[in-house]
C-alpha cells in the first residue's frame, strides 16, 4: 500500500513541475470549446436541441481528461528508455501495487486537468442546474480518468518507442473520442454508427456527466455508472497483466 501512495505522489509531483504540459494540454480542449460551442450553437438551437454549450461542455471536459490520462503511457515508455522504470521494477513490491500507483497518479492528474477545463467551461457560459449533483459528475470524471489511464498503461507496457505510441493514439484514442456522444447526439445516427457509439465506454461517462450537470437522476445514470465502472475494472486488469510481463 505504501508503494501505491509513493507512486501516486510521484505522478502528482511530475504534473506540478511541468507547467508547459499543463498549458499545452489545454489548447485543444479550448479550441474545441470555443470553435464548436459558439460555431455550432446557433445551428443546434435552430434544430430544436437547446443550448449546444451545455451539450458539448461535458464532452470537452472528457476530451481533456482522456488525452491527459493516455499520456501516462508515454511517460512509461520514457521511463523505460532512461532506466527509471527498471529501478521501479526491481523494487521489492508487487507489480500490481506499481500499476495501481501509476494508474491512480495518472488518473488524478487527468482529473485535475478536467477540473481546469470545467472552470474554463463555466467562464465560457456553461451552467450546472443542480450543484448538489456535482459530486456525481466528479465521480464520472474520475472513472473516465481510470479507464483511459489503464488504456495508456496497457499500451505503454507493450510498446517501446514513442513513434508507435503516436500511431496508437491516432488510431485508438481519437476514434474513441469522435465515435462517442461527446460532440453530437446519438439520436438520428445511422444504426451501425449508433452501435459503435453504444459500445464505447466514453459514451457512458459523458452521458453520466451530462445528466449530473443537468440535474437528472434515474436508471440511465446508474447504467452509465455500472458500465463505466466495469470497463475501468476490466481495463485495469488487462493493464496489470501486460505490465507484469515487462522484463526488468
Amino acid at each position: 500500500m505504501r508503494a501505491v501512495w509513493i507512486l501516486w505522489l510521484r505522478q502528482l509531483k511530475r504534473y506540478s513541475r511541468s507547467r508547459s504540459r499543463i498549458v499545452g494540454s489545454l489548447g485543444q480542449p479550448i479550441l474545441f470549446l470555443f470553435g464548436l460551442g459558439f460555431g455550432f450553437g446557433p445551428v443546434f438551437a435552430r434544430a430544436g436541441n437547446g443550448n449546444y454549450m451545455e451539450f458539448v461542455a461535458p464532452g470537452i471536459i472528457a476530451m481533456a481528461i482522456i488525452f491527459t490520462a493516455v499520456f501516462g503511457g508515454i511517460e512509461m515508455i520514457w521511463d523505460r528508455q532512461f532506466g527509471f522504470l527498471k529501478e521501479t521494477l526491481v523494487a521489492p513490491v508487487p507489480r500490481l501495487a506499481i500499476v495501481l500507483g501509476r494508474t491512480l497518479g495518472g488518473a488524478t492528474v487527468a482529473l485535475l486537468q478536467g477540473l481546469i477545463v470545467f472552470v474554463i467551461c463555466l467562464a465560457a457560459g456553461f451552467r450546472i442546474h443542480h450543484p448538489l449533483l456535482l459530486p456525481i459528475a466528479l465521480a464520472f470524471m474520475g472513472l473516465i480518468s481510470m479507464v483511459f489511464t489503464a488504456i495508456g498503461t496497457a499500451i505503454g507496457s507493450v510498446l517501446r518507442d514513442m513513434q508507435g505510441f503516436q500511431l496508437i493514439l491516432n488510431f485508438l484514442v481519437l476514434p474513441l473520442f469522435f465515435f462517442s456522444n461527446a460532440l453530437f447526439p446519438v439520436a438520428g445516427l445511422p444504426a451501425p454508427l449508433r452501435v459503435v457509439v453504444l459500445l464505447n465506454p466514453l459514451s457512458y461517462g459523458v452521458a453520466g456527466m451530462r445528466q449530473a450537470f443537468a440535474g437528472g437522476t434515474g436508471f440511465d445514470m446508474l447504467t452509465d455508472f455500472v458500465v463505466l465502472g466495469t470497463a475501468a475494472v476490466v481495463l485495469l486488469g488487462i493493464s496489470s497483466f501486460l505490465f507484469s510481463r515487462i522484463e526488468a
